[in-house]
């Protein structure tokens, strides 16, 4: 498969691995990375949204997991080849079994979120076999920093499932953004983001295409530094 170009990086693709996505890249421009220097993404994949990320904040120190070995390799190369390497660091690793003494100040993932299926597309990457939502929350919870954010993109209509296990977790919303694929469009996918203590909930809306196959003012401006459009 051919490298995905952005404007700082390169990602290499395989097909056996979860290829870029616009999810991965709200998450990697949306995520409150800015006060953060100690992160950790859950289910790197091809690595964008650490690299994302790592072009936004150029103090943070990154750990990205994945349990599937293909994903760790061609993650690991993508950091290597990035001018962003000596603060990447990436291993073949459950999440709900991880041991650290560390906690973060960002915990990042774009997780599976489909019931198991006979559908072999992509099993891991879209299907809750190896990591539920029950299980991702509830660790999530235990390693965050103080004022750390855990921050996730999910469909909207598991949104409410998705925020009743974080209350059930002490986690409480800090911060959504309600995203359509379209103006006039029912709301596609939700950026939430909790933290440790209740706060004042920021809400926003994000639009992707104004109209079929053309980005909105809202996207190209969040996106600008980071994705090469063609003239």
């Amino acid at each position: 498969m051919r490298p995905f170009k952005f404007k700082q990086f390169d990602i290499l693709q395989s097909p056996e691995v979860f290829r870029v996505g616009t999810d991965g890249v709200l998450l990697g421009a949306l995520a409150s990375v800015n006060k953060a220097m100690r992160v950790l993404e859950v289910g790197t994949g091809t690595g964008l949204i650490s690299l994302m990320l790592a072009q936004r904040n150029l103090n943070a120190e990154f750990l990205g997991l994945d349990i599937q070995e293909s994903a760790v390799n061609i993650t690991k190369e993508n950091f290597e080849n990035s001018s962003f390497s000596t603060r990447l660091k990436n291993i073949c690793q459950d999440f709900k079994t991880l041991e650290t003494e560390e906690t973060f100040d960002l915990i990042v993932s774009n997780p599976p979120y489909f019931e198991e299926s006979d559908s072999d597309k992509d099993k891991i990457a879209r299907q809750t076999i190896e990591l539920n939502f029950h299980q991702l929350i509830s660790k999530a919870s235990s390693l965050l920093s103080e004022n750390g954010i855990f921050s996730v993109i999910i469909p909207a209509e598991i949104g409410e499932d998705f925020l009743k296990i974080a209350i059930e977790n002490n986690l409480f919303l800090a911060r959504r953004i309600n995203i359509k694929g379209i103006e006039h469009s029912k709301i596609k996918r939700l950026i939430l983001e909790f933290s440790l203590f209740e706060n004042e909930i920021e809400e926003s809306d994000f639009v992707i295409e104004k109209s079929p196959r053309k980005y909105s003012d809202q996207y190209l401006e969040l996106t600008k530094e980071f994705h090469i459009f063609g003239k």
